[in-house]
């Protein structure tokens, strides 16, 4: 294959739409020809709540660009959105829309190291997510129940959104124009944030009874909602006469999701299909290439067996039965 090949397949991958659609790779076709069973190394969920909070911030003259330009004027408020500010060069930014959660602990503990600092784990988020929580079980497993632990969870959120607003504006000439206003506008600070406060219950199994504490794991969402303050563009909208600069006075809901478990590392068998398969997009050069993952060695998948996890011989499997079982097998 020639490079002017390769470059043409290339190219012939222009992107048509401005959104997409994912692709998992884990296809299947309805039957259970290719369903095994699967032992894997996991964190099961033993109890978990969820909390929703929420906080009102209101917003007094917020400057908005770009300017309109002298004697215009707003005849319309098409939309008004409101999403989170975030920037991708600094994660540690102050402006970042942040949700930070305490969580205190009644009936129970967080294991610490000696010093006072309690001892963290990793998550599934692949960071040091996750406490470590110790309770005296003895009682409830007993009775072969879970024992409950009372929290109380503080929220701190400080940072900026962004507002955007759609308009239909009338200039100096008369003509009708829309455009969208911008603004950041802050909502709290490290200095002063908004602090909210949420109790909640756990059910934690036994400590006593398995190789692992349990391990408590909670994580926030936050998302925004704004409006105009008393909902009318001449009261709520300002326009300067000469600069066209506008001022908005806007209402700011901050609304927090946040999810509480107990989990601990287990062994579970799962029914599967596979591994994940997916298609090259660009033509290949190479003739071959080397796998993802390593093939199955278990006693159901070795060369003795059917490809579907059953002994040919033993079971009086026909041929044809046979054929159409390793046509999925060889995939797995």
């Amino acid at each position: 294959m020639g490079s002017a090949d390769i470059n043409k397949d290339i190219l012939s991958q222009s992107i048509t739409e401005s959104c997409c659609n994912g692709t998992t790779g884990c296809d299947w076709d309805g039957t259970l020809r290719r369903v095994k069973n699967e032992p894997i190394y996991v964190q099961k969920v033993f109890d978990a709540t969820l909390l929703n909070s929420q906080a009102l911030r209101t917003i007094q003259n917020q400057p908005f660009s770009p300017s309109l330009g002298r004697n215009a004027q707003i005849i319309r408020v098409t939309d008004i959105r409101c999403r989170k500010y975030f920037n991708p060069a600094n994660i540690f930014d102050k402006d970042n829309l942040t949700v930070n959660a305490n969580t205190v602990l009644s009936g129970g503990s967080f294991v610490e190291d000696g010093a006072c600092n309690p001892i963290t784990v990793i998550g599934p988020d692949g960071t040091s997510s996750e406490k470590i929580i110790y309770v005296n079980t003895s009682d409830c497993d007993k009775q072969g129940r879970g024992t409950p632990v009372f929290g109380t969870q503080t929220v701190r959120i400080t940072g900026n959104v962004v507002v955007e607003i759609d308009v239909v504006f009338l200039d100096g000439r008369g003509r009708r124009t829309p455009i969208t206003l911008k603004a950041v506008v802050p909502i709290a600070s490290v200095k002063n944030p908004i602090v909210l406060t949420n109790f909640f219950e756990l059910c934690v199994p036994s400590v006593f009874n398995s190789a692992f504490l349990p391990r408590f794991a909670e994580f926030c969402s936050v998302a925004c909602e704004t409006r105009l303050a008393t909902n009318s563009i001449t009261r709520d909208i300002c326009i300067d006469p000469v600069t066209g600069q506008i001022n908005a006075s806007l209402i700011i809901a901050i609304c927090i999701t946040c999810e509480k478990k107990v989990v601990v590392p287990v062994q579970l068998c799962v029914l599967s299909t596979g591994f994940p398969v997916l298609s090259p997009i660009v033509s290949p050069i190479c003739s071959t290439f080397p796998t993802l993952f390593p093939r199955q060695i278990d006693e159901s998948s070795n060369d003795d067996n059917d490809g579907c996890g059953r002994n040919s011989q033993s079971l009086g499997i026909s041929e044809d039965e046979k054929d159409e079982c390793e046509e999925y097998g060889d995939n797995y």
